[in-house]
């Protein structure tokens, strides 16, 4: 005997009569996660335009490189430090009421953008309200969305949300470097504000904290789960969770390596390749449709790599992908150039199959060595990533004040991936098996 997915509010008398055949709606769960990659394609808006800010800013206010940096950084570095603290806040208020905060105060900060006058207007608005609203939502709202609301399809869904980031990137960088070039960088600040305004009426109106919200189960449960209450400790237990993993080897090494992962990623080329490109000639569109193309390949590299860790060693895979990033990027100031050529074409492709297939073996690797605390814990290596990030988005701001060029950066981070490679060589044996992540990725 089956039961339906579909069952009463509690207290009601008894379950609704199951719908005829051919006139099954689909699953709640469904409008969930539409709602969510929607959100996230607006989020991947939000972080596509501060590279395109650089230059804009640069020529407009004459602040230096550095300064501009110093702003996105600051972004960057809230960005992953709000995150292993977000899951606590949607336990303790809600996904929706933190989602519809986090979306208002994006909006916020990108508007009041238009209205600066100073450096540090900058690093306020779009530093720290933009870094604490997407830092609120992005990493962790997935995770918990696809953890209440499915208990099959968790990894198509996961899947399909992770590639949200990537389409959003498709999406908003053509558009947004279109807008600066035509019109300034002004309305492209006010376009990201609206997108944010535009999303928080379908989060407020479609999105809901739990099944049980909505008298369903779980899409794929049988089982109605009744919602837990309000969450007090979260965020100690986060805390405690880095506390423990602090004090081993393993997560050091997974922490170094991911923040030399951001570094070479959101913090490097996110940040840098439009304005280096554009040093050479290239036209903004141009540079940025191809800064665009880099998320298509990602969503093939991240699916190809995820395929890989079930199959691998995942340090050797992980030494294997920085190897390649930093082979790519030593090259990348021999094909910069005012067009976009077959060479740089390949480059794109490559780095972009690279992009983040670092991050399924780091999360095998943390599942490996940290059992149930492994989400914790991936989200403290994901907040080194993006103080990595932070950190190459203000040095290579830096680096082009002073050098008049950006290829010091790009060899400077080439040699970064070769450590990077040798450290994750060196990540000992986990629990979970013979030295490689598959069997933690089969039980995790």
């Amino acid at each position: 005997m089956t039961q339906t997915p579909e069952l009463p509010l509690r207290g009601a008398a008894a379950p609704a009569p199951a719908p005829a055949p051919g006139r099954r709606r689909p699953h709640r769960a469904w409008s969930v996660a539409a709602v969510t990659f929607l959100t996230l394609i607006g989020a991947a808006g939000f972080a596509s335009l501060p590279g395109l800010l650089i230059e804009p800013l640069h020529d407009g206010f004459h602040w230096s490189r550095g300064t501009i940096g110093f702003a996105v950084s600051v972004n960057l570095a809230l960005y992953g430090l709000t995150a292993p603290f977000a899951a606590a806040l949607m336990d303790r208020f809600g996904i929706r009421r933190v989602v519809a905060a986090a979306l208002v105060v994006i909006a916020t900060g990108a508007g009041l953008t238009v209205f600066m006058t100073e450096s540090w207007q900058l690093v306020l608005y779009w530093g720290v309200l933009v870094g604490l609203g997407s830092g609120s939502m992005a990493l962790a709202f997935a995770a918990t969305v696809t953890g209440r609301w499915f208990t099959a399809r968790r990894g198509l869904v996961t899947g399909i949300l992770t590639a949200a980031g990537a389409s959003g990137q498709l999406i908003f960088l053509p558009a947004l470097s279109w807008i600066v070039e035509r019109y300034g960088w002004r309305p492209a600040a006010v376009t990201v504000a609206l997108a944010a305004l535009a999303v928080v009426p379908l989060v407020w109106l479609l999105l809901r904290d739990h099944p049980a919200d909505v008298g369903v189960a779980p899409y794929g449960s049988a089982e109605f789960v009744p919602k837990p209450p309000p969450q007090r400790g979260a965020a100690r237990r986060a805390v405690r969770a880095l506390l423990s993993a602090a004090r081993t080897g393993p997560f050091w090494l997974l922490a170094g390596t991911f923040a030399i992962c951001g570094a070479t990623t959101n913090g490097l080329v996110k940040t840098h390749f439009v304005p280096a490109a554009h040093d050479h000639g290239m036209p903004m569109t141009a540079a940025a449709s191809l800064l665009a193309v880099i998320g298509i390949f990602d969503i093939a590299g991240t699916v190809a790599s995820g395929w890989f860790t079930d199959r691998f060693h995942t340090r050797r895979l992980l030494a294997t992908y920085y190897g390649l990033r930093g082979l790519s990027l030593m090259f990348l100031p021999l094909l910069l150039s005012d067009t976009v050529h077959p060479p740089m074409v390949f480059f794109i492709v490559f780095y972009g199959l690279d992009w983040v297939a670092t991050v399924p073996p780091t999360l095998a690797l943390c599942r490996e060595h940290y059992g149930d605390d492994a989400a914790i814990v991936f989200g403290w290596v994901l907040a080194a990533h993006q103080v990595g990030a932070a950190l190459i988005a203000f040095l290579g701001g830096l680096a082009r004040d002073a050098f008049g060029t950006y290829n010091p950066v790009w060899y400077a981070s080439g040699a970064l991936c070769a450590v990077a490679a040798l450290m994750a060589l060196v990540i000992r044996q986990g629990r979970a098996g013979a030295g490689d992540g598959r069997v933690a990725v089969a039980q995790g």
